[in-house]
């Protein structure tokens, strides 16, 4: 099998996906070959310099010639938020399989709309959840379900940067509902909804409460003030379907916050604690053995965490963010070739937007929110 690649978008995580479909044969071996055949961006002369730069075939400004085209059999929508569910949606009516970027979209209804049609299509559907594909999150999950700590019972989980914590910066796309929708919940809060429910499965309700900390911001030509109209801070206490309580805490103001997305795992007989800045590494304690001596273990992850060998022989040389990129597509590459369902597909994908959106719901309703009523 090998299998054509279309690319919308160059971004950030346009480059992400474009080395994740460069470098994951490589690494992994056991994967489909695939053929970099469009990419698209806007203007032309951009996407063709960048086609170039990234080892696209070939180059184009028309996102919807590239679904028309044969040759492309998956696609990586890597473009803003409110265009998300229009590509989709389109990309798996024209019979491809599509690897998208999170948040999913920017309502829940646009969201429910691109799972009925991930549903009613042959192609696969994959989300940009990388964090949950990180070995040393993976082997925490596995510790967790082999009993290491005991019984789950109580989750804590947190996420915060830094990104929007200057009042001089200036206004951006990203501060309105129409082209971003969420804040703080829609760009982030969803990898940490991601990472609590891999580890204490679904969620039965929240109690949440939103913020704008910085209510305007200055236009870019500096002449006057926009409103900010997303949140930058949302906490929320979480029930789970099991019955295991927890809390979630986000924000984009946080100085110094570059990327602490972690949690901590509270069981009768233990504890687990990750945090993504130091993505290598967790930390697990256990109450057995002599009082005297018990205490936190730091485990470095190495090639006993796979695929973590894929990348590297040695324990702690570490991985990086945009190889958490090459696992996550590995196994969508597989769900496609075997006919099994990927780690985060749009169904999956669809039960973090009720999440959030519940969340932000509970802080404007003031009440607790069921996500199986959304």
């Amino acid at each position: 099998m090998t299998l054509g690649v279309g690319l919308i978008g160059t971004g950030f995580m346009g480059k992400a996906h474009a080395l994740a479909w460069r470098t994951v044969r490589a690494v992994m071996g056991d994967v489909p070959a695939v053929r970099l055949e469009v990419l698209v961006d806007t203007p032309a002369d951009k996407a063709r310099a960048m086609a170039d730069q990234f080892g696209f075939a070939r180059a184009t400004d028309d996102w919807r010639g590239l679904l028309a085209d044969p040759a492309i059999d998956v696609v990586s929508i890597t473009t803003p938020n409110g265009m998300h569910r229009e590509m989709a949606v389109a990309a798996l009516q024209a019979g491809k399989h599509v690897w998208c970027e999170k948040p999913m979209a920017l309502t829940l209804d646009d969201a429910r709309a691109m799972e009925a049609a991930a549903r009613a299509a042959p192609g696969k559907t994959q989300l940009g959840y990388n964090y949950i594909a990180n070995p040393a999150v993976t082997h925490a999950a596995r510790l967790l379900a082999d009993g290491a700590i005991g019984r789950l019972v109580h989750v804590r989980g947190w996420v915060d940067e830094d990104y929007q914590a200057d009042p001089a910066l200036p206004w951006t796309w990203r501060a309105t509902l129409a082209d971003a929708g969420l804040g703080a919940l829609g760009d982030i809060g969803c990898h940490l909804i991601s990472l609590l429910t891999l580890l204490a499965g679904p969620l039965d309700s929240v109690l949440g409460e939103i913020a704008t900390i910085h209510q305007t911001r200055p236009l870019p030509d500096g002449l006057g003030r926009a409103a900010v109209e997303n949140e930058d801070t949302a906490t929320a206490l979480l029930t789970f379907a099991s019955g295991v309580k927890g809390t979630f805490a986000a924000s984009r103001s946080a100085w110094g916050r570059k990327s602490r997305l972690g949690f901590e795992l509270h069981g009768t007989e233990g504890m687990l604690i990750f945090d993504q800045e130091r993505m290598n590494e967790f930390q697990l304690f256990q109450n057995r053995g002599d009082r005297a001596t018990q205490g936190f273990t730091t485990i470095l992850t190495s090639p006993d965490h796979p695929p973590y060998g894929a990348f590297c022989p040695a324990p702690g040389h570490q991985l990086g963010f945009n190889d958490l990129k090459v696992i996550e597509l590995a196994g969508f590459l597989r769900a496609i070739r075997d006919g099994g369902r990927p780690a985060l597909d749009f169904t999956a994908g669809l039960e973090i937007e009720k999440a959030i959106h519940a969340i932000a719901l509970s802080s404007r309703q003031g009440r607790r929110v069921a996500l199986d009523g959304l």
